[in-house]
Formats: structure tokens, C-alpha cells, sequence
């Protein structure tokens, strides 16, 4: 990163397509997606699928959208969902599953974003005709606000057996799934055998700057492309960004590696400066969550010090803020930012 650049760790989202990737986009052949006839986005859509192992995928501008189609898709208007109460969908897709898909969301309460079989199994309705119909459950792998925790692949499975037994839905939240697969040397196909619908995302650590991918049966990914068209997600020559998104998953996916590694070195030397703690077990990807001391500094003046050093990071609650590291930052960005955090910190800004 140049000298006059900011250290950006807001999030992953804010990674730019590499000189490779720009390339293939310029020259990717293109056709109409909406007709069916876009070659890159075949190929796309194609090599996601193999990768998971699913029947077919589908190509959609946004994980919000890309969750919200797998919601709409496989349920109807009253169904009840059951989801983490930190999650993705419910905190940061502008009450989607309420106002598209007319959903009840019931909140669970998760240990580090993670939830159990016997909670998913206590709070499934019985049928009854007041109430309405336990019909779908989302998980988030890895989990954002935990801080990037990763689902243990036992409790999935554990989780999958209830949703059988049960008759519900499964969905997986899966925008840094990769992350999850690189962590844990887990195959991805593995996660997501047990989901019926999964959710990935280019535009964060794979660094493609548009994109997510979901995938399932070719019957359900057949009814989510109409639901796509309705929710105004029909692209034309999108064969341009699709290129990006094969460009991220043949070269971005085991560097991720890199970026685990960032986060866990820049953690550890966050965590002894005073006045800032960490919950170092929620430290297993890309994600640190740090927590202020207010009597220190309040959460203001913490970021609005550190982009005048040109560090960026985002508030994550009154005394909390979260650093993201990516392919955009170096192990001497980091460093750096670190350092710049214990001047804050210290008062000498």
C-alpha cells in the first residue's frame, strides 16, 4: 500500500480487483444473462456449483439479494425462520425476510454466533392452526459479528439432523465460506452437503468487486431466477464482473490463508495495549473485534484519531470497533496500524 493511501480495514468488502483479475474481465466474452446466453456467467455459475457440489447456481449483485431469493424462494408469507440473533440477515439486510418475503423471524440466542441443535429443536412450533409454521433456518458460516467465528461442522450436522427430522429448510449464510474451508482445511462441498440452499460471496476476500453466488437443486435455482427478475436482479452482459468472479475463485480462495494469519498477528499485539481487549477464541479468520475502554477514549474520538493517521476501521457498538484484514493490506500494513492504535491510545495524537 502507497505511503499516501489510508491502512483500510473497515471490511473485505473494500478490496480492488487485482491487474489479473481487471484483465479478465476486459476480455471476457458476454452475452444477455436475463436470455440465458452469457457465456462467463455460465462458466461462473458452473464452476461454483462443482466446487460445492450442487445441482446449479445462480448469479446474483449482492449476498443480501442472493440470501433474500433463498428466503423468498423456499418459503411463504407467515412461515416462521429461526436464525442466530447476530446474524447477517436479521441485523444488516434491512428487514428483508419481513418486508420481501413476509417472514416471522424468531431470534435465538447463539454462543459466539453459533447455535445449537437442542436450541433449534426447543424452538420449532408445534403444528397447530394459531401458529405459524416453523419452516426455515439460516446459518451464518463464518459469523460477522462474532467476529468471524466459524460453525464447528458437527453442530451443522447435529443442526441438519433436527431440520430433517422436522421438515425445515436449511440455509447457509455462507458470504465468507471460504474463509470457514481455508481455516479448517474443511472441503466445501462437505458444509455445504448439508444445507439445501448456500449463499457465497465474491466481493469480500476473494476481492472480485461485484458478486455472490447461490446455489441448490436445479428445480429451486430455477424458481430463484424468476425470484431474482422480481427482485430487479437480472443483469444483461454481466459476463464482465462474472470474469472476476471466476479470476477470484481459480487464484483468491487458499491466500486467504494470508489474511487469517494478518488478523491473528495484528490481534495479539492489539490486545496488549491499554485500555483495548479482545476475546482472542473469536479470532479464527479475518475478523478482530475489539473492545474500547470508554474511560480511556470514547469510541468517537478512537476512530475519528485513527483516520487522521489514515487507519480506517467501523464501530461495532457504543465501545466496540472491528478490524477486517484482506488481500488489499500486507503483514507491514498491519504493523503499522497497530502501531498508530497504541499512539491513540497513549494520548500522543
Amino acid at each position: 500500500m502507497e505511503n499516501n493511501e489510508f491502512i483500510d480495514l473497515r471490511s473485505d468488502t473494500v478490496t480492488r480487483p487485482s491487474p489479473g483479475m481487471r484483465r479478465a474481465m476486459a476480455e471476457a466474452v458476454v452475452g444477455d444473462d436475463v436470455f440465458g446466453d452469457d457465456p462467463t456467467v455460465k462458466r461462473l455459475e458452473a464452476a461454483a456449483a462443482d466446487l460445492l457440489h450442487k445441482e446449479a447456481a445462480v448469479y446474483v449483485p449482492s449476498g443480501t439479494m442472493s440470501n433474500q431469493i433463498a428466503l423468498y424462494t423456499a418459503g411463504q408469507r407467515g412461515d416462521e425462520l429461526l436464525c442466530e440473533s447476530g446474524c447477517h440477515i436479521v441485523n444488516y439486510e434491512v428487514g428483508g425476510p419481513a418486508a420481501l418475503s413476509g417472514l416471522l423471524v424468531h431470534l435465538l440466542p447463539g454462543k459466539k454466533g453459533i447455535l445449537s441443535a437442542e436450541t433449534i429443536e426447543n424452538n420449532i412450533r408445534q403444528i397447530n392452526i394459531h401458529c405459524p409454521r416453523t419452516r426455515l433456518v439460516a446459518l451464518e458460516n463464518t459469523h460477522n459479528r462474532a467476529g468471524g467465528t466459524i460453525y464447528p461442522l458437527e453442530t451443522i450436522a447435529e443442526i441438519a439432523g433436527v431440520a430433517r427430522r422436522h421438515n425445515l429448510w436449511m440455509h447457509l449464510d455462507g458470504a465468507r465460506l471460504w474463509n470457514a474451508h481455508v481455516a479448517t482445511g474443511i472441503p466445501l462441498d462437505k458444509y455445504a452437503s448439508f444445507f439445501d440452499s448456500v449463499s457465497v460471496c465474491l466481493s469480500k476476500g476473494l476481492g472480485a468487486p461485484i458478486g455472490s453466488l447461490l446455489l441448490g437443486t436445479a428445480e429451486f435455482i430455477e424458481r430463484a431466477r424468476r425470484t431474482r427478475k422480481l427482485f430487479g436482479g437480472g443483469m444483461r452482459q454481466v459476463g464482465i464482473i462474472a470474469a472476476a468472479g471466476i479470476y477470484a475463485l481459480e487464484n483468491n480462495i487458499n491466500r486467504l490463508a494470508y489474511d487469517h494469519m494478518n488478523a491473528r498477528h495484528l490481534a495479539e499485539t492489539l490486545r496488549r495495549i491499554d485500555g483495548l481487549s479482545i476475546d482472542m477464541d473469536t479470532v479464527q479468520t479475518n475478523i478482530i473485534i475489539v473492545d474500547i475502554d470508554p474511560g480511556k477514549i470514547n469510541i468517537d474520538d478512537f476512530m475519528a484519531r485513527l483516520q487522521a493517521k489514515k487507519v480506517l476501521c467501523v464501530p461495532f457498538g457504543p465501545a466496540r470497533v472491528r478490524f477486517v484484514t484482506h488481500l488489499d493490506v500486507s503483514d507491514e500494513d498491519c504493523q503499522k496500524a497497530a502501531a498508530i492504535v497504541a499512539e491513540v491510545m497513549a494520548g500522543r495524537s
